[in-house]
């Protein structure tokens, strides 16, 4: 029968570490905290574009037509999604509803403003898609909407 090799001593103290970490941040915390964290993100981006609480304003539309152009999409259009979904998708995902659609959304916003807008942007881009990839594989955790309801 094999006996198990206790660990060195040095590795004791970023063992308690590690299991004190376990249990004062359980994965609901930290699901939480990601989607309080995302959505300030998004939100705060879509305040910039209104004026009044939705009305698009018109420093957007200028934007959309300059600095934010996208292929084959009209500026309009595109001012009127991105602000929008700034606005609905970070609520849904403070509230914990619809927590993986969502994520999903601003998750390929993201890439959209990856790919199209800013690319040299990468690094802020990839710890958006950071926040939001835990979101989309576990959902918005026991402190959310979805679990009241049973959305998976």
């Amino acid at each position: 029968m094999a006996t198990q090799a206790h660990a060195p001593a040095w590795r004791a103290p970023f063992d308690l570490l590690a299991k004190t970490a376990e249990q004062l941040l359980p994965l609901s915390l930290l699901l939480l905290v990601q989607r309080l964290g995302i959505a300030a993100v998004f939100f705060m981006s879509g305040r910039t574009k209104v004026d009044g609480i939705l009305t698009v304003n018109d420093t957007a539309f200028e934007l959309f037509r300059s600095d934010y152009t996208l292929p084959l999409v009209k500026p309009e259009i595109a001012a009127y999604a991105a602000t929008y979904s700034e606005h609905l998708f970070p609520i849904l995902l403070v509230l914990g509803l619809c927590t993986r659609v969502s994520a999903g959304a601003l998750l390929v916003m993201t890439s959209i403003i990856e790919i199209f807008v800013y690319p040299d942007a990468w690094p802020t881009h990839l710890s958006w898609a950071g926040l939001l990839l835990p979101l989309i594989a576990f959902g918005g955790g026991k402190v959310s909407l979805d679990r009241l309801v049973k959305l998976p």
